[in-house]
């Protein structure tokens, strides 16, 4: 019997999604759409999402799923990064970036449901298709389906950032079947999805692990996939005893929230179906990860990984309890190791740089910037730029990261994006963004500026010049002003001297 997808009140079984999304690949190809083009999303969790990865799957194209929280000149710049030859986006958001799309673009637009017109408020007006665009039931239903064709899929194309705050994708190369079998053993074991389960999507789809569990989840057969338009601790729970919900996957902060209702409010619902939940993305406070198997049971899993090498760490809740603070031990057929600088070996409990990689997964390079893909391995392996050692018995512990970036509520923000917005502000002479610890969301951003002497700006005009140009995410919710920031002699700041106040006397860094 196939599956079923739900979004609110509205359903559609697998078996569909996939006819449409064959047709859509016709669709597409018609449009000059070729293996190894990519088409752009710029859309909230909908259906049309799993419809168009499959037509990109059959066609062997690069689905580039993008922050729909973009401004006008984020989404440019990732449309025109990645050459996207056409973009998939909800009718209310193209009337937000229309003028950044490029012209050569196809754009097809899709109506706007009402749960998420509802949870975003978003006007009647607005939902539907503005007069002169190709809405996108409407012109896939005038194709035949495409056929299944022996075409190797190269999957997301995610975009990350690195130290200069520039956003990369990251380009996978197309899977063979040897790399297939490789990547199943570790899906396996990261999200123990099988036919007949059922699970909740309750985090935005153009973030790389949401996306590939809703990929893994069509693909492994999974009976019910329920779409949340925006995560609510109780509207989870609700769902989870609705749904008799058996797998799921979250982030910490989620964990948080939930945390946060009452004892009513928690006792309230069934969640005896509940057999494996899985979080990443962020680490987990310990306290935190406690009261959730406490609360759950020991059906609390972890995984540990990023965008460029996948999911390569794994803790059950077992693990975790008599290895607290862990994150896991390599997956099977995941090399894992800790280097120093000149790519040794580090004894046990010695800390070092983490570098690791699925031993026959498929490779990537960086869009348009192989230079950077190379200057992130050492002896075949990968970096995802975290600090941390490795126990007698093998297991991960993550110190730090190696770079500035800040994981708040599970989302990647990256400080030097910021710095470049504010040095924009004549009244601005320096500045520094790093992370700190925030309750909800495990990181927060504190800004510290140095002004232009004689100038005169409070927090709130800091705020909102950033807001004007970048996302709204990425505003600095502490802003502090300096008469001077520490910077070593080659002219880097030295964040940790910032940092320092904010995380002292914790257990561990969030």
């Amino acid at each position: 019997m196939a599956g079923t997808i739900f979004s609110g009140d509205r359903t559609i079984d697998i078996e569909a999604m996939q006819l449409n999304g064959a047709r859509a690949a016709t669709g597409l190809e018609s449009v000059g759409l070729q293996p190894g083009d990519a088409i752009a999303f710029f859309m909230r969790n909908d259906f049309p999402l799993f419809e168009a990865a499959t037509a990109a799957a059959l066609l062997g194209i690069y689905a580039v799923p993008t922050n729909w929280h973009y401004g006008e000149e984020e989404a440019h710049y990732v449309f025109t990064d990645c050459g996207a030859k056409a973009l998939l986006i909800h009718a209310d958001l193209l009337r937000k970036i229309e003028s950044a799309i490029p012209e050569h673009i196809t754009v097809l637009v899709a109506e706007t449901p009402p749960e998420i017109a509802a949870t975003y408020g978003v006007p009647e007006s607005q939902c539907s298709v503005p007069e002169g665009y190709l809405t996108w039931g409407d012109w896939l239903g005038g194709f035949d389906p495409m056929p299944p064709r022996d075409m190797p899929a190269p999957g997301a194309m995610i975009y990350t950032s690195g130290t200069t705050g520039l956003p990369k994708g990251v380009r996978r190369s197309p899977v063979n079947q040897d790399q297939v079998t490789a990547m199943q053993a570790v899906i396996n074991t990261a999200f123990d999805l099988q036919p007949g389960k059922r699970t909740i999507i309750p985090a935005p789809m153009y973030h790389s692990a949401p996306n590939a569990y809703s990929g893994y989840s069509v693909a492994f057969g999974l009976d019910e996939i329920v779409l949340m338009p925006r995560f609510d601790p109780e509207e989870l729970l609700q769902l989870i005893e609705k749904h008799k919900v058996t797998h799921l996957q979250v982030v910490p902060t989620m964990f948080v929230r939930l945390l946060k209702l009452d004892e009513e409010t928690r006792n309230k619902y069934d969640l005896s179906s509940l057999e494996f939940v899985v979080h990443a993305a962020a680490p987990c406070p310990p306290e935190v990860k406690q009261a959730m198997i406490d609360w759950w049971g020991p059906v609390i899993n972890e995984y540990y990984g990023s965008t460029e090498t996948g999911s390569v760490v794994f803790c059950t809740s077992q693990d975790w309890l008599s290895h607290r603070g862990t994150v896991g031990k390599a997956m099977p057929g995941v090399e894992l190791r800790i280097l120093d600088d000149d790519g040794n070996d580090q004894p046990t409990g010695t800390p070092g740089d983490v570098y690791c990689r699925i031993t026959n997964g498929p490779d990537f390079t960086y869009n348009g910037d192989d230079e950077k893909r190379k200057r992130a391995e050492k002896r075949g392996l990968i970096s995802p730029g975290d600090i941390g050692y490795l126990d007698e018995d093998g297991f991960l512990y993550l110190m730090d990261r190696r770079n500035d970036m800040v994981i708040s509520g599970g989302v990647n923000i990256y400080p030097a994006e910021i710095e470049n917005c504010l040095m924009t502000h004549p009244d601005i002479h320096d500045c520094a963004v790093f992370g700190i610890p925030d309750p909800d969301f495990g990181e927060a951003l504190c800004a510290c500026i140095k002004l232009e002497d004689g100038a005169l700006l409070d927090p709130a005009e800091v705020q909102a010049h950033v807001r004007e140009h970048l996302a709204g995410f990425k505003v600095p919710k502490v802003v502090e002003f300096l008469d001077e920031l520490p910077r070593e002699d080659s002219g880097k700041i030295f964040k940790r001297k910032l940092k320092e106040p904010y995380w002292e006397g914790r257990e561990t860094r969030i």
